[in-house]
């Protein structure tokens, strides 16, 4: 993190000129303002500068494991305060690709949270159960904290007979402040490949550009207004430079400065954290 120090007062000259045009911050959740259940603190901080200089902000995250509901009140458990309008997850994402795509997909058979779930069943869809005889219409494979091996074969043979078949996200892992490895829906997908021999037809969440699209419309925003910050280069930054966006990668979680700079897809700029992100506005801003 030493070699980031700089950024407290210093981006290159393209990135300096690209954060004046910044006027919305898409904000990854887990490992950039929070992680596990542990706020970072220079989170709230942060929030207000970007209310000070007039940026507005979504929260946006590939983790489907908690409702909208859950998400808003997990933000505010840790003293955040946020509207439903300024959150975007990977299941409003998924639903929304449904509608669209497949419009007859009615009945899912879901790995993934009560919660996750219960925003799909809110939003007009049936959960089948893990039964040979409840078929469903189309698969969704999710980041499960409630897995089953039931469950998961279920998943496989429904696959394999030729399902469509989503997936809410790609990260292989969640990150987390406990002493363990949160298997995320990008492995659960993978031992499904393994198993019944297909890759979901859609992958929904970062790096799909469509995470953005919503954002963009909702606040009459062009590519180039809106910055991407997050801690995951094949997720966050990825998605970034699909949009058009600007991307920011943070250090406070799985990306290190090492993985940057070695990266297929640079940054537009890194920095150790939030903080010195917020220094680099409010100078651009000024």
């Amino acid at each position: 993190m030493d070699n980031f120090a700089r950024t407290r007062t210093f981006a290159p000259p393209i990135a300096s000129e690209k954060l004046r045009s910044i006027r919305h911050v898409a904000l990854d959740m887990d490992g950039t303002i929070y992680k596990g259940g542990t706020l970072f603190p220079y989170t709230v901080p942060f929030l207000q500068r970007l209310r000070t200089l007039g940026i507005a902000y979504t929260f946006l995250t590939n983790n489907p494991s908690k409702s909208a509901t859950d998400y808003l009140a997990h933000l505010q458990k840790m003293g955040l305060s946020a509207r439903r309008e300024e959150l975007h997850t990977s299941t409003q994402a998924t639903i929304d690709c449904l509608r669209a795509r497949f419009p007859h997909a009615k009945r899912l058979f879901f790995l993934g949270t009560p919660s996750m779930i219960a925003e799909f069943e809110a939003a007009g869809f049936m959960s089948t159960r893990d039964s040979a005889d409840d078929e469903p219409d189309a698969i969704v494979a999710a980041f499960d904290t409630t897995l089953t091996f039931s469950r998961l074969g279920r998943a496989c043979w429904w696959v394999r007979q030729g399902k469509p078949y989503l997936a809410t996200n790609p990260d292989f892992v969640c990150p987390t402040d406990q002493p363990t490895i949160l298997v995320d829906c990008g492995s659960i997908c993978a031992a499904i490949e393994k198993a019944a021999g297909r890759r979901p037809d859609i992958t929904l969440g970062k790096p799909d550009p469509d995470m953005l699209s919503g954002i963009l419309a909702r606040h009459n925003l062009k590519a180039h207004e809106i910055a991407m910050v997050g801690d995951r280069i094949y997720t966050d930054i990825l998605m970034a430079q699909r949009a058009g966006a600007f991307g920011v990668l943070v250090l406070s979680g799985e990306a290190t400065a090492e993985d940057a700079a070695r990266a297929k897809v640079p940054p537009d700029l890194v920095v150790p954290s939030l903080e010195e992100l917020g220094e680099l506005l409010e100078s651009g801003h000024f």
